[in-house]
């Protein structure tokens, strides 16, 4: 299809023209994203050296450390497993009650967080539907780092489920089907056809878990039980300072968390951008 030139031989464009576009976005992620940001580092800057590292480094807040990005990373990698499984189920096969599924997948994503933590400690509590039943035989979830586990994976499994599903939907089964009258196994299909094909959406989708489960709160805080060193998230370490009134304190966590996250998800993007240009030059 070609394009409308205007008298002068250049392209008419819908939106303005480049240097208005750029100016408006750097002044809307300014508003919205930089100034919020920047005043956390402001708050931040009030403290001495010694004072920031006592702040960001008290058995607490290393502890509440160790449970945040750990619950977080292994939420995310059973999520970029059973949501590669629920995606593919969703678009390969047809079964009675199909729309109630795919409609019970963006759950989490409408459902307030504190009632799904209500939810979740309600089920797997000693007295609750399934926790009566597990905990005499000594399995406990409710109020332990495995119940900030199970809540990270409910609310982030939409995400890679989302983002997959479309991908596959759009896969070319011509490829799968030729592999196989090619002599290939169902496992060559997969890792060879198929899972080059997704793997940027699914690196996507395990960025977009992990990022949204480090700084997940309302549905952690009734589960975990919030016992220092053992079950207290960063996010409520934050809180607790804020209740406190150490506001500087409180940021000075909050900037560790957010240069943490900033940094895996850049990796985590610099390894979508590779596993692209991997995929452009076999295709």
């Amino acid at each position: 299809m070609s394009v409308a030139r205007a008298p002068s031989g250049k392209a008419k464009r819908v939106l303005p023209g480049f240097g208005l576009t750029l100016g408006y976005t750097v002044l809307y992620l300014s508003i919205i994203v930089l100034v919020p940001l920047s005043a956390l580092f402001f708050k931040t800057f009030t403290l001495s050296w010694d004072q920031f590292v006592d702040a960001v480094t008290g058995p607490r807040v290393l502890a509440s450390y160790r449970l945040t990005f750990g619950a977080s990373l292994l939420a995310a990698l059973v999520n970029l497993v059973f949501g590669l499984l629920v995606a593919w189920v969703l678009v390969r096969y047809s079964f009675p009650g199909k729309k109630i599924v795919d409609a019970l997948v963006d759950l989490p994503f409408a459902l307030p967080t504190a009632v799904a933590g209500i939810s979740l400690t309600a089920l797997l509590a000693g007295n609750g539907w399934l926790g009566q039943y597990l905990e005499p035989l000594g399995i406990k979830l409710a109020f332990t780092p495995a119940g900030v586990v199970i809540a990270l994976i409910f609310i982030g499994l939409p995400f890679v489920v989302r983002t997959v599903q479309p991908v596959l939907e759009d896969a070319e089964k011509e490829l799968e089907e030729a592999a196989t009258s090619l002599g290939a196994t169902r496992l060559q299909v997969f890792t060879r056809v198929i899972l080059p094909h997704i793997a940027p959406a699914l690196l996507t989708g395990f960025a977009m878990a992990f990022a949204r489960a480090i700084g997940e709160y309302g549905s952690v805080i009734f589960i975990a039980g919030n016992m220092p060193m053992v079950s207290e998230i960063t996010p409520l370490i934050i809180i607790g300072k804020l209740e406190q009134y150490d506001y500087a304190g409180a940021t000075a966590v909050a900037v560790v968390m957010l240069t943490i996250s900033f940094i895996l998800l850049l990796l985590i993007n610099a390894l979508q951008a590779w596993q692209r240009r991997q995929t452009g030059a076999t295709a």
